[in-house]
């Protein structure tokens, strides 16, 4: 059986989301925190298989151009922007990125003139543009979605840059579905001009696979015996019960706190929500310290879910399914 070559592309773009996704997570989970360097390794193989996919389709320097302002712009968040002041000190480094965003602008600014004017996103969806004008919308489509992530990460909307670097490196590595369309596709796959792009289709089976965790807490809290009352009612759907001992060393925030009443003694409240920022250490053993005066052992914790721990198990929703909405619009197309 002969296999071809975006085949290939395909299942090799599906280790290497995995494979960064596996390290990531933890990296994430055993030391708070993802180095640059990690991103620009990962990096590297995501533009490789790009470059393969624009080589066999034999894309114009438009796409070549849009696909490097793509890439460009998504450096930024790793290396940080150049400057006027950069190319004039002459470092070899530097003068090759400015050249390196001279072609991507070029390529964005000379696509919209040869393809955006003739073939437009109606027309795509229609199915009636040209295959190179396609190739050229979907290098913009990835530019789009880098600046995108970019401004949600600017704007509080993914709180960790470890997340918004995640989706763009998707993003590059997953520009369309052209080289992985899903396992199960149905008829509607075929019938839709267009699918939302990979790494959003992520972002959305991320969510849904967030919107489970109060399920799985809830029956989890109930089969350990921590709901008691109505108030743990309250708490189970997003918490669970943690020895104090091992609070300070796990990814969690701690709900209960000792506070002085009215009166002049002291109780124990427990917050519904998290704290709005992450104490301190000291803080942190300073409340522990309160707690077990007043003879408490166990607290309520609630754990810091990095996104990145929910976009792993998100990725085998989107190698079988692929597109959610696809399947959304299913009963909709018959």
């Amino acid at each position: 059986m002969q296999v071809e070559p975006f085949e290939i592309l395909g299942w090799a773009r599906w280790l290497c989301l995995i494979g960064c996704f596996i390290g990531a997570a933890w990296l994430d989970h055993n030391f708070r925190r993802i180095p640059n360097s990690y991103w620009l390794a990962w990096a590297k193989p995501a533009i490789f298989l790009w470059i393969l996919e624009l080589l066999v389709v034999e894309a114009d320097w438009t796409v070549w151009g849009s696909a490097a302002a793509a890439v460009a712009l998504a450096s930024t968040a790793v290396i940080g922007r150049p400057t006027l002041a950069d190319f004039r000190s002459g470092n070899p480094v530097d003068v090759a990125v400015i050249i390196w965003y001279v072609f991507g602008a070029a390529g964005v600014i000379g696509g919209a003139m040869i393809h955006g004017s003739t073939n437009t996103p109606m027309d795509i969806i229609v199915g009636t543009a040209d295959p190179m004008a396609k190739l050229w919308w979907a290098s913009v489509s990835v530019l789009v979605q880098v600046w995108l992530f970019d401004v949600m990460w600017r704007m509080r909307l993914l709180h960790g840059g470890a997340d918004a670097k995640a989706l763009m490196l998707v993003a590059i590595l997953i520009p369309t579905w052209a080289t992985i369309a899903p396992i199960v596709q149905g008829e509607s796959w075929g019938r839709l001009g267009v699918h939302i792009p990979p790494a959003f289709a992520l972002l959305i089976w991320g969510s849904l696979a967030f919107l489970t965790i109060p399920i799985i807490f809830t029956i989890w809290n109930a089969a350990k015996g921590n709901i008691t009352s109505a108030t743990d009612m309250r708490l189970a759907w997003h918490s669970t019960r943690m020895s104090l001992d091992k609070v300070a060393d796990a990814h969690v925030w701690l709900l209960d706190e000792v506070i002085e009443k009215a009166d002049g003694t002291t109780a124990v409240h427990t917050r519904i929500r998290a704290p709005a920022r992450t104490p301190s250490d000291e803080k942190l053993q300073a409340q522990i310290a309160a707690l077990k005066e007043l003879g408490v052992e166990v607290g309520w914790v609630t754990y810091k879910w990095p996104l990145l721990a929910i976009l792993l198990p998100a990725i085998l929703p989107l190698i079988i399914w692929g597109d959610p909405f696809a399947l959304l619009l299913a009963p909709l197309l018959g």
